[in-house]
C-alpha cells in the first residue's frame, strides 16, 4: 500500500484540470515565446528565449509528473478502522517531549493546496509511524537529526474538508 498514491475527487479533478491547461493553453503560450524569441537573432545573448526554454522544460516535466500520478492514482480513501491513523484521516498527535500538540490530515502532498488544514504525507517520518496505529498509542520515529522522537496519537477522526 505504500507506493498506492489516493487522492480526494477533488485533487483529482484539479490535477486533471492542471494537466489539461499545461499540455494547451500554457504549452502553446510557451511555444509562441520560444518562436517570438528565436526571431530576435543570436541565440547564445537572448536571455528571453533561454527563460522559455528552461520554462518549456519545467512545464514538460510537470506534464509527465501529472500524467504518470493520474493514470495510477485511486480516487477515496483506503479501508481503516474509524480510530485507525491512515490516509485521509485528521489526527491529532500529541509531543510530550515538547509539550506540544498538532493536528494535521495524513494524506499525499498533492492534497496540500486543496485541505484545509496541514497536510503530512504518510511517507514522512511521523506519517509512516503513524499510519496503521490507532488513538492512544505512542509511536517512535527518526527526525531528519537521527535523534529519535515519541508521539503519541491523541485522537483520529474523519475529514470534512
Amino acid at each position: 500500500m505504500a507506493d498506492e498514491k489516493w487522492l480526494t475527487q477533488e485533487a483529482y479533478d484539479a490535477l486533471t484540470a492542471e494537466l489539461a491547461e499545461r499540455e494547451g493553453p500554457l504549452r502553446s503560450a510557451i511555444g509562441t515565446r520560444i518562436a517570438t524569441a528565436r526571431e530576435e537573432g543570436d541565440l547564445k545573448e537572448n536571455g528571453g528565449y533561454h527563460a522559455a526554454r528552461e520554462e518549456q522544460g519545467l512545464n514538460e516535466a510537470r506534464v509527465v509528473h501529472l500524467r504518470q500520478l493520474l493514470e495510477s492514482a485511486k480516487i477515496g480513501t483506503p479501508t481503516s478502522a474509524p480510530d485507525e491513523a491512515a490516509h485521509g484521516k485528521v489526527v491529532t498527535v500529541s509531543f510530550p517531549a515538547l509539550g506540544i500538540q498538532e493536528t494535521f490530515l495524513l494524506a499525499s502532498r498533492e492534497e496540500a493546496p486543496h485541505a484545509s488544514i496541514e497536510v503530512y504525507s504518510p511517507s514522512s517520518p511521523l506519517g509512516a509511524a503513524i499510519n496503521g496505529h490507532k488513538a492512544g498509542e505512542t509511536v517512535q520515529y527518526e527526525l531528519p537529526n537521527g535523534k529519535l522522537m515519541n508521539a503519541e496519537i491523541v485522537s483520529v477522526g474523519e475529514y470534512e474538508g
